[in-house]
């Protein structure tokens, strides 16, 4: 699978709270200075009040709901500003939130007429209290996760069916559309009980003719590369060749959070890629 384009399809702002202050220009020379012809912004968007039963960790995860047309306003000057430099294209990782699809809906009727790219990922299960993050700590996973389902096994299968559904939801999307670090599930592997790979094998087995039938791409998500606690892409490499046989759209993310961030682990995609 050649690659004609060099697409870094998942990055993160100053809207980010969890993330860095620096404005987007760092990053976007960054993507110049690395030979990317395409440069998604896929912020994450406010959540419903009350979404988690932690107001700190919400305040951390997701932009308030002012926060938004700051931020459509804040990607369309750095299109702008690029126009003919790099192909800047407006995006949103929007999150699956389960019994709270309409919130979603919401989003994407008021932004669809800018929207270019969705990146849609599942980042809460229903835990201890009410949603909770898979993807905080795992002292926090233990508590609020594993305490509720009783095994890693149980987590695990509740996390995919979270996926299946958001791939369900997300095909109806106009707009370009890719299913955000699908193994985002092992991103605390070296400090919670081992989950059986015969499992993952299992469930992301049956996810490729899901992608192909609704349309919706991968997001290579190489950020796991870099978290000690995962130590590897939130996508295997047998997956990628699963979802290329099928037609399934691979984009590269960096999942930047941080302007050197930008481009990270972009030579795994692309060697995966010419195998």
């Amino acid at each position: 699978m050649p690659l004609s384009l060099k697409w870094d399809g998942h990055t993160h702002t100053k809207f980010c709270y969890h993330g860095s202050s620096a404005e987007s220009e760092a990053y976007v020379d960054r993507a110049i200075e690395l030979g990317f012809h395409r440069y998604t912004i896929s912020e994450h968007p406010p959540l419903p009040a009350a979404w988690l039963p932690d107001e700190r960790l919400m305040a951390e995860l997701a932009m308030p709901e002012a926060g938004l047309p700051q931020y459509m306003d804040y990607v369309k000057s750095i299109k702008q500003k690029y126009e003919g430099r790099i192909q800047v294209t407006t995006g949103l990782e929007l999150d699956y939130l389960q019994g709270s699809l309409s919130y979603t809906e919401a989003i994407v009727d008021r932004y669809q007429h800018v929207l270019e790219d969705v990146v849609y990922s599942v980042h809460y299960l229903p835990g201890v209290g009410g949603m909770r993050s898979i993807d905080f700590t795992p002292a926090d996973f233990t508590a609020n996760l594993l305490s509720y389902y009783g095994t890693m096994e149980k987590v695990v299968d509740e996390y995919y069916n979270h996926v299946e559904a958001a791939i369900e939801w997300a095909s109806g999307l106009p707009m370009r559309k890719r299913l955000g670090h699908i193994n985002l599930i092992e991103k605390f592997v070296k400090e919670l009980p081992p989950i059986d790979e015969a499992q993952i094998k299992r469930r992301l087995t049956a996810i490729v003719p899901l992608l192909a039938k609704s349309g919706v791409g991968i997001d290579v998500n190489t950020a796991g590369l870099r978290v000690p606690t995962c130590g590897k892409t939130y996508v295997p490499a047998w997956f990628m060749s699963a979802c290329s046989e099928q037609g399934v759209e691979l984009v590269y993310g960096s999942d930047s959070h941080r302007p050197e961030h930008v481009g990270f682990g972009y030579e795994w995609f692309e060697a995966q890629l010419g195998r």
